[in-house]
């Protein structure tokens, strides 16, 4: 994952923007103006979570795309909206999505989790057939100021607020055990019933910043870009964010643009997991969930 001090030097070589995807000069008045975007990008996914292997205690980290086979390579819808005023001023707000689901016949590694409350052992063995969903979906809202604005270009700076959804289900031959139950050997003693584990976590809203800017080498014809990026640890959640876009805008219209470009999508967030089982609520372990999409982005845009 990118480190702070990289991405400082990668925002040092941006000039182009993503909020304005237009030429810069037909901004030349301060009349408002309101932007949809609407697209999809072909996304390359990785995320994991931290599991206790029930034989030796250790922690290692279970794959939902290699080992709960969560579709790896897919479209991620998005939604963007921004409100330009005042000629340098911006507000935006963007949600990407992205929902899973995956049938496991054979679970090839044992991993557990525990309820802190009565000290019971839950368990898949490997062997087990289970069901796994894992939904993302990810909201953003910010302020964009523009630093620097010409005719055929402009370049600025963003503020804003990221909050992340996650909710995570493993359903299927899944053991509830009577209390300290994990021997040796990795088996549970008494299990009691298969349960259908859900978990809803929602992050707090976690700051990021960025930067901006777009130059219009031709009539109609706009090279865009952004980069932003968070880390922060709050209360029980740690988390980072990197978010670089590079596109090249095409105007249809005086409303109309297309936009085609490549995005690279990166979440990393540690957090202590809770869920719920028959009406139970017990503690799975510290998550560290690492969403990573990385590909190429189609999306239309409609101004007015």
């Amino acid at each position: 994952m990118f480190k702070p001090f990289v991405f400082a030097a990668a925002l040092s070589c941006l000039t182009p923007m993503v909020f304005a995807q237009q030429a810069v000069s037909e901004i030349e008045t301060s009349e408002d103006t309101f932007t949809f975007i609407v697209g999809a990008f072909y996304a390359n996914s990785d995320s994991y979570m931290n599991v206790t292997n029930p034989r030796d205690g250790g922690i290692f980290p279970l794959d939902f795309e290699d080992d709960l086979f969560l579709e790896e390579k897919h479209f991620l819808p998005f939604f963007e909206f921004a409100w330009n005023f005042n000629e340098r001023h911006h507000l935006y707000a963007d949600w990407k999505s992205l929902h899973r689901s995956a049938d496991s016949p054979f679970v090839e590694k044992s991993w557990i989790f525990t309820n802190p409350d009565n000290d019971k052992e839950y368990i898949v063995e490997a062997g087990a057939k289970i069901s796994t969903t894992l939904d993302i979906d990810i909201l953003r809202i910010g302020y964009g100021y523009d630093l620097f604005l010409g005719d055929d270009y402009n370049f600025g700076a963003s503020i804003g607020v990221h909050t992340m959804f996650v909710k995570t289900i493993f359903e299927g031959e899944i053991g509830i055990c009577s209390p300290t139950p994990i021997l040796q050997q990795g088996h549970c003693q008494d299990v009691t019933a298969n349960p259908r584990v859900v978990d809803n976590n929602t992050t707090a809203p976690l700051p990021n910043i960025g930067l901006f800017g777009s130059y219009e080498f031709l009539p109609g014809w706009t090279i865009a870009a952004h980069a932003q990026y968070f880390a922060l640890k709050y209360d029980d959640v740690k988390g980072s964010l990197v978010d670089i876009r590079a596109s090249v805008d095409a105007m249809i219209n005086e409303n109309w643009s297309l936009t085609f470009g490549y995005n690279y999508y990166e979440v990393d967030v540690d957090y202590k997991q809770t869920a719920s089982a028959v009406s139970i609520d017990f503690h799975i372990a510290d998550y560290n969930l690492n969403y990573s999409f990385t590909g190429p982005m189609f999306a239309v845009m409609y101004q007015f």
